[in-house]
C-alpha cells in the first residue's frame, strides 16, 4: 500500500506553477495599463496606499487559502472546493459561481487588455491610414487562439506557455527599472513625498479598476485537482507570489512616481514605454506576455471552478450538470466547461471596455474574498476538532480581510454592492431548493455559536453573585408527562421564557434508564421540537427518564440551566378534572421549598384560553412576599405575542369597613416603590360576611383569559387542598409561592 500511495504523489503538479501562476497574473494588465494612472491621479503615497489596502484584503485572503488548503484534502475546483467543503454545498456552490463568473469574465479582461500592447500598431494606422481600428480585430482572434490552444492541448500547453511568458515578463520589468526619467519639464513628481493626493475624491473609482491587479494570488489554487501535494503547495506559492507581488508594486510606483510628470502619467496609456529601455519594443511585449499569463492562469482555472460546480451537482438540472462535470482524457480535463467559459469571455470581449469590465470583476472578487476570510475566522472562533490546519494564521487577520471586503465594496458603489448581494441571495435560494438535503446557512455559525455560548455560560456563572443583587427575571423549568395531552402548560412555559426570562420544559418519562427508554425518549424529544417550530418560543425542550416523578424533580432542580443564571422558579401543572393530581404536587413542595426556589402550580382546563378577557391578579396587602412575583409574572406573560391585544387588570381583596385603610396601605407600597403598578391600576374588592374569597374572585374572574392568585405557607402543606378547592368556577389559574419578596426598580 505504501508504495501504492508513493507512485500516486509522484503525479501531478508542484509548488512552482503555483507560483508562477499567481505572480504572473498578479502582474499583469493593470500593472502596465493603469498604474501610471493611478500615480497620476494620486501621487506617490496615495498610490501606496491603494497598494496596502488591497494586500490588506488580499493577504488576509492568501493566509486563509493556505490555511484552510493545509487543513482539508483540497481536490479540483480550487477556491470553490475549499469554500464548499469549509460551508457546506449549498453556500459553496452559490460563492462558487459568482467566484467562476469572476474567472470567466477575468479572461475577457486580460484579453481586452492583450490588445492594448498592440497600441502603438491601433496610433499608426490612424495616423497614416485615416482609420480607426476597433480593438476587437485583435482581442477575438487572440481569444479565439488561445481557446484552440487550450481545448486540443489541455493544461499542460498552458503552463509550457507560463514558463516562458514569465520570463519575457522578468525582462521587461527590467528593462523599466534601468530605464531614465522622462524629460519632466516643469510638472514633474520627482520626490515621492510631493502630492500626497491629486485627486483624493476619485480614490475608490482608481481602486476599483486598479484591484483586479491583485487578486491574482488565488489564480493558483485553481490548479488543486492537478497538484500532487496541494497542502503544501498552495499555501508556498500562493503566499510567496502575493508577497512577490506586493514587492514589485511598490517598486513601479516609486519608478513612476520619480520618472514622468503628471500629465504624461494621466495622459499616457503606456507610459512605462517611455521610460523603460528600449520601451517601445519590450513594454507592449511584457504587457502581451502578462495579459496573456493572466488569461491562461484565468482560462486555467475558471472552467475548473465549474467542473467542480457541476460535479457537487450545484445546478437545478441532471443534464446540465452531467455535461459541465463530463472530462476529456486522462486527466479529465473540462472540455465542456472551457466551451462555456469561452463563449462567456466572448461576450465581454466585444464590450472593449477595459474599465467597466475591472469594476465588475472587482465586485465578484471581493464578495469570494470576504467569504473565504469569513470562514477562516469562522473555524478559528468556533474551533471545531476537526479544524486542525498545518498553517495556521491569525483569526483577527480574516475578520479584518473580511469587515475590509464588505467596506470597500461599499465605498466603490453601494447600488452594485446591493445589487450582487442580492444576486447572490437569488443564487443561494435557487440551490436550497434544488438541495434541501446539503448543509446550509443554519450549519454555518453553529462552532461559532456553541463557543459563543460556552463564554457566555462561563462568564455568568463566574459573575453569578453580581447578578443576584440585579433586577430579577425569571429562569423556570417546568417537569410533566403530559406534554401531548395538555398545551396550556407549554404555553405558560412559553409565555414566561419569551421576552424577560428563561424556561425550560422537561417532559418525564417514568422508569429506569436503558435502550428502551432512551429511544423512546428521543423520539419524543424530536416531537416535542417539531410541535414548537411552529410556535413563537425560546423555550428549552428536553427529556428526563427517572423512577418516579419525586426523583425526577429532585434531578431536574440540581441540574444547572443552559441560561448561565441558576434556575429560580419550579412551574407544577394539574388538570382541574383531576385534583388527585394535587396531592402528587403537594408531597414534593418541601423538596422544591428546600433548593429555595419561588412555586407556581398551575390549575388548567379544557376551555380554550380567552386572551382578550386579559390577566387577572389578584392581591393582599397582608401577602406582600408574593405581591410582586404574581405582579411581575403578569407583565411577563402579557409580552408574549399570544397576549398582543389582551390587558393587565389588578384586583386587592379587603373586608367590608377596612376600605379606607387598604387604600391606604396601598399608597404608602406604591409611593414606597414597592408595588410596581399605579393606584389606577388597582380594583379594591370588598368581601362581604356571607362570601368567600373564592366566590368574590369568581364573579369577576370567571371568563378572565388566566387569573393569578397567591399562594401562602401555609397552603403547601402536605394534604392542604382546601385553598385550591373554592376556586372551581375559574378556569386556568395560576398559583404564585414566592420564596421570597422580589425587589422592584
Amino acid at each position: 500500500m505504501k508504495k501504492i500511495n508513493e507512485t500516486e504523489n509522484k503525479v501531478g503538479l508542484g509548488t512552482l506553477p503555483v507560483y508562477l501562476t499567481a505572480a504572473s497574473t498578479i502582474m499583469g494588465a493593470i500593472m502596465f495599463l493603469r498604474f501610471g494612472m493611478a500615480v497620476g491621479e494620486l501621487g506617490f503615497w496615495g498610490a501606496l496606499f491603494l497598494i496596502i489596502l488591497g494586500h490588506m484584503i488580499t493577504i488576509p485572503t492568501a493566509l486563509a487559502i493556505s490555511e484552510i488548503a493545509t487543513n482539508t484534502r483540497v481536490e479540483g475546483g480550487g477556491e470553490y472546493f475549499i469554500i464548499s467543503r469549509s460551508f457546506g454545498l449549498k453556500i459553496g456552490s452559490t460563492i462558487g459561481i459568482a467566484l467562476y463568473f469572476s474567472q470567466a469574465i477575468g479572461v475577457a479582461f486580460y484579453i481586452i487588455a492583450f490588445t492594448e500592447a498592440f497600441e502603438p500598431i491601433f496610433n499608426w494606422v490612424h495616423a497614416n491610414l485615416h482609420f480607426t481600428l476597433h480593438r476587437q480585430v485583435i482581442s477575438i482572434p487572440a481569444l479565439s487562439i488561445l481557446a484552440f490552444v487550450m481545448l486540443r492541448k489541455g493544461s499542460g500547453s498552458g503552463l509550457k506557455m507560463l514558463y516562458i511568458i514569465t520570463m519575457i515578463l522578468i525582462v521587461a520589468l527590467l528593462f523599466f527599472f534601468a530605464g531614465k526619467p522622462i524629460d519632466p519639464g516643469d510638472d514633474v513628481l520627482r520626490e515621492p513625498g510631493n502630492n500626497f493626493f491629486f485627486h483624493g475624491h476619485n480614490f475608490f473609482i482608481v481602486f476599483a479598476i486598479c484591484f483586479p491587479a491583485f487578486t491574482g494570488m488565488t489564480a493558483g489554487v485553481g490548479l488543486s485537482g492537478d497538484l500532487r501535494n496541494p497542502g503544501k503547495s498552495i499555501p508556498l506559492g500562493t503566499m510567496c507570489g502575493t508577497i512577490t507581488g506586493l514587492i514589485v508594486y511598490i517598486l513601479i510606483i516609486w519608478k513612476l512616481s520619480v520618472s514622468a510628470s503628471q500629465a504624461d502619467l494621466l495622459e499616457k496609456q503606456l507610459i512605462m514605454s517611455d521610460i523603460a529601455l528600449w520601451g517601445a519594443i519590450v513594454i507592449p511585449i511584457g504587457l502581451a506576455a502578462a495579459t496573456l499569463s493572466s488569461a491562461i492562469g484565468s482560462i486555467l482555472v475558471a472552467p475548473r471552478t465549474l467542473q467542480a460546480l457541476a460535479s457537487d451537482k450545484s445546478f437545478p438540472s441532471r443534464r446540465i450538470n452531467y455535461l459541465f462535470a463530463k472530462g476529456k482524457g486522462e486527466k479529465h480535463e473540462p472540455y465542456n466547461a472551457s466551451i462555456i467559459t469561452i463563449i462567456i469571455a466572448a461576450v465581454f470581449v466585444s464590450m472593449g471596455d477595459i474599465d467597466a469590465v475591472a469594476q465588475i470583476i472587482s465586485m465578484f472578487f471581493l464578495i469570494s474574498y470576504g467569504t473565504l476570510n469569513l470562514i477562516s475566522f469562522l473555524n478559528h472562533f468556533g474551533s471545531p476538532p476537526s479544524y486542525r490546519p498545518r498553517f495556521k494564521s491569525k483569526w483577527y487577520f480574516s475578520l479584518g480581510g473580511f469587515l475590509l471586503s464588505v467596506w470597500v465594496m461599499f465605498q466603490i458603489n453601494p447600488f452594485y454592492t446591493f445589487l450582487s448581494y442580492i444576486i447572490i441571495v437569488i443564487f443561494y435560494l435557487v440551490i436550497e431548493n434544488y438541495n434541501k438535503e446539503q448543509k446550509g446557512l443554519v450549519n454555518i455559525f453553529k462552532g461559532a455559536l456553541f463557543q459563543l455560548n460556552r463564554s457566555i455560560q462561563i462568564y455568568m456563572q463566574k459573575h453569578q453573585t453580581s447578578m443576584d443583587s440585579e433586577e430579577w427575571r425569571p429562569a423556570a423549568i417546568c417537569i410533566s408527562q403530559n406534554s401531548f395531552k395538555r398545551e396550556k402548560i407549554l404555553d405558560l412555559m412559553r409565555w414566561i421564557s419569551h421576552k424577560h426570562g428563561f424556561g425550560t420544559y422537561f417532559h418525564f418519562i417514568e422508569g429506569f434508564y436503558d435502550k428502551q427508554t432512551h429511544i423512546e425518549s428521543q423520539e419524543i424529544f424530536k416531537e416535542l421540537i417539531a410541535s414548537m417550530k411552529e410556535q413563537v418560543s425560546t423555550l428549552y425542550i428536553d427529556t428526563m427518564i427517572s423512577p418516579s416523578y419525586t426523583s425526577a424533580i429532585a434531578q431536574v432542580i440540581q441540574s444547572p440551566s443552559i441560561s448561565g443564571m441558576e434556575n429560580n422558579m419550579v412551574v407544577f401543572e394539574y388538570d382541574k378534572n383531576r385534583p388527585e393530581e394535587l396531592t402528587k404536587i403537594m408531597e414534593n413542595t418541601n423538596l422544591v421549598r428546600a433548593g429555595d426556589f419561588d412555586i407556581c402550580i398551575f390549575r388548567n382546563c379544557i376551555a380554550p384560553i380567552k386572551f382578550r378577557n386579559g390577566i387577572h391578579v389578584w392581591i393582599r396587602t397582608n401577602d406582600e412576599i408574593n405581591t410582586n412575583l404574581m405582579i411581575l409574572l403578569g407583565y411577563i406573560i402579557l409580552a408574549h405575542p399570544d397576549w398582543k391585544k389582551s390587558h393587565i387588570k389588578i384586583f386587592n381583596i379587603c373586608t367590608e369597613g377596612r376600605k379606607d385603610e387598604t387604600k391606604k396601605e396601598l399608597e404608602e407600597l406604591i409611593a414606597a416603590g414597592r408595588l410596581p403598578i399605579t393606584f389606577t391600576n388597582i380594583e379594591i374588592i370588598i368581601l362581604s360576611e356571607n362570601q368567600t374569597i373564592g366566590d368574590v374572585v369568581a364573579e369577576h374572574s370567571h371568563n378572565a383569559g388566566l387569573t393569578i392568585m397567591g399562594l401562602r405557607e401555609e397552603c403547601l402543606q402536605i394534604g392542604n387542598t382546601q385553598y385550591f378547592s373554592q376556586f372551581e368556577e375559574i378556569s386556568d389559574i395560576l398559583f404564585v409561592n414566592s420564596f421570597k419578596s422580589k425587589e422592584i426598580r
